[in-house]
């Protein structure tokens, strides 16, 4: 399963499925906002043992902390932990940046395996200098977090609180994804995964949209416009930042 939403509320029924899924043991791959993927409802959960609320620290291994970095000012580079460089999902990993911050994580325990640390760099330039305050010490970026699902099942996920759609113009991110792929069901991890754009990407920048509540409703994007071979694309939303670091979209 690979999750990346912000406080969503599935019906019952539909909870049953990801109850299920957990229950089975399967792996997980969250991004960016799966730390606090559902709304926190006291009255719902998944199998009775895990709430809305607790999904993020129990199944991702950590829940919304905070913005470590400066939301839409400061970028995050990815830095391998050391004591780990060897892990398969690492391989052919070497730069990873993006222009969403780093989140605050606190949760972690010796159970977790760290991957990255997100260093807070001064702005959304890839190449900016980190911010020595920030980074002292780095936050953790990526890592694998081994759950206990609702009816005692054990499995594992990977998470990384990057994955802002802007985030994965670097290949970097890509490759270590589709290497948890690979490293989660059991198959060899390549030496340097393919992880070219299949169709053309232009991913729209985050942000809150609050004078214009309906804009992503307004824009109607259904399943099928995301089907191989379509290219699908969407304007910033106001106030976003100038990023020149990706592919535009031009009509």
């Amino acid at each position: 399963m690979i999750i990346g939403t912000r406080f969503r509320v599935p019906s019952k029924e539909d909870a049953k499925h990801i109850t299920q899924f957990l229950n089975d043991g399967k792996p997980v791959i969250g991004i960016r906002t799966s730390t606090h993927a559902f709304k926190w409802l006291d009255d719902r959960s998944f199998g009775g043992k895990i709430s809305f609320k607790d999904f993020g620290p129990k199944v991702m291994g950590e829940g919304w902390v905070s913005h470590h970095g400066d939301h839409k000012k400061q970028g995050a580079r990815g830095v391998i932990e050391s004591g780990n460089a060897n892990h398969p999902i690492l391989r052919g990993v070497e730069d990873v940046f993006g222009p969403s911050d780093v989140y605050g994580v606190k949760r972690l325990t010796e159970e977790d395996t760290v991957l990255l640390r997100g260093q807070v760099t001064e702005n959304l330039n890839p190449d900016s200098k980190p911010v020595a305050a920030k980074n002292n010490p780095m936050q953790a970026l990526a890592w694998l977090h081994p759950y206990t699902s609702p009816n005692g099942s054990k499995g594992v996920t990977l998470c990384t609180t990057m994955g802002a759609s802007v985030d994965l113009v670097s290949e970097d991110l890509r490759r270590l994804l589709v290497n948890g792929v690979y490293h989660l069901t059991g198959l060899e991890v390549p030496s340097h995964a393919d992880v070219a754009y299949v169709d053309p990407f232009y991913p729209s920048f985050y942000g809150f949209l609050k004078n214009k509540k309906d804009y992503w409703k307004e824009q109607d994007m259904q399943p099928a416009d995301y089907g191989l071979g379509e290219v699908p694309t969407a304007e910033d939303p106001s106030g976003t930042p100038n990023w020149p670091f990706r592919p535009l979209y031009k009509k």
